[in-house]
């Protein structure tokens, strides 16, 4: 089983100086977009920051990770065709766990981190342009 774990981790340093090495940039930049996009919308919906809200809100957390999922989808089945393409160069052989957990910590996990941020930012920045806001907008004098 140490043999296992000692692969799974010198085949996962190998991605960094492999071929194929730009995807390590490419696919967070990737996830990165669609959260922003996605906390953005968020925001202007008026809802909580994401990545929170998985944690305090039972009631809907399935929900919010399914979400987030359907979000980045198609950003974790290329990332697992990269991989799988990665592999078959490198190793010649397929480990799909391998391949999965590169897809989540490449493609969802930025998307998770960066979606709330991004909530919060917009949700900062557009109460602190409202009109008649504390130090903001323009005041009514006749």
């Amino acid at each position: 089983m140490d043999g296992d774990w000692q692969r799974v981790v010198d085949d996962l340093l190998s991605r960094v100086t492999g071929p194929m090495h730009f995807r390590l940039v490419l696919q967070p930049a990737v996830a990165i977009f669609f959260g922003i996009r996605d906390g953005v919308k968020d925001a202007h919906e008026g809802r909580p920051a994401y990545f929170w809200s998985i944690f305090t809100n039972s009631h809907d957390r399935v929900q919010l990770l399914e979400e987030g999922i359907r979000s980045v989808a198609k950003i974790l089945v290329v990332a697992v065709i990269l991989d799988a393409i990665f592999q078959l160069i490198e190793f010649r052989w397929f480990y799909p766990g391998e391949a999965i957990l590169v897809a989540l910590l490449l493609a969802f996990v930025p998307y998770l981190f960066i979606r709330g941020p991004a909530n919060r930012f917009v949700t900062w920045k557009n109460s602190g342009n409202r009109p008649g806001h504390a130090g903001q907008g323009v005041s009514k004098t006749s």
